[in-house]
């Protein structure tokens, strides 16, 4: 679970309908000894523009990423709002019962940016600020 990759957690709500569905995770950060801050990815524009990318305004923010690539082929942003930081031994535990996947790698300049538009996100917390920050200073 390193900066840039995208997970498949196919259990990771109920629907509507009482089925577990599957979201899709952008992991960001993932300091040593401490929980990897992740965003979901989304493909319902819901007022997010493409242009400019990094996008802090209402209705909700987002980074655009464009379409990404299989399994993730339409338009797709990172959705800004907050989502609580995952505990690495559960991600892990996740991942050997098949339930979370990883399909795909961020480019690292679109990381970077990605990063950089996150920390600066009104949802972001400080301390996750400062763990993508720091992640941010690792990449350049």
């Amino acid at each position: 679970m390193k900066p840039g990759e995208i997970h498949c957690d196919t259990e990771f709500y109920v629907s509507a309908s009482g089925e577990l569905a599957a979201k899709y995770l952008l992991v960001l950060a993932n300091p040593p000894g401490d929980n990897i801050v992740a965003r979901l990815l989304t493909s319902r524009a819901y007022g997010r523009p493409e242009s400019p990318p990094c996008y802090h305004g209402a209705p909700y923010g987002g980074y655009f990423l464009g379409i990404p690539g299989t399994p993730l082929t339409q338009k797709t942003w990172v959705d800004l709002r907050y989502l609580d930081d995952l505990d690495p031994d559960e991600f892990r535990k996740r991942e050997a019962r098949g339930i979370l996947a990883r399909v795909g790698t961020l480019p690292a300049v679109t990381l970077r940016a990605v990063i950089d538009c996150v920390a600066g996100a009104e949802d972001t917390t400080r301390q996750q600020e400062r763990q993508l920050r720091d992640t941010l200073a690792t990449l350049r």
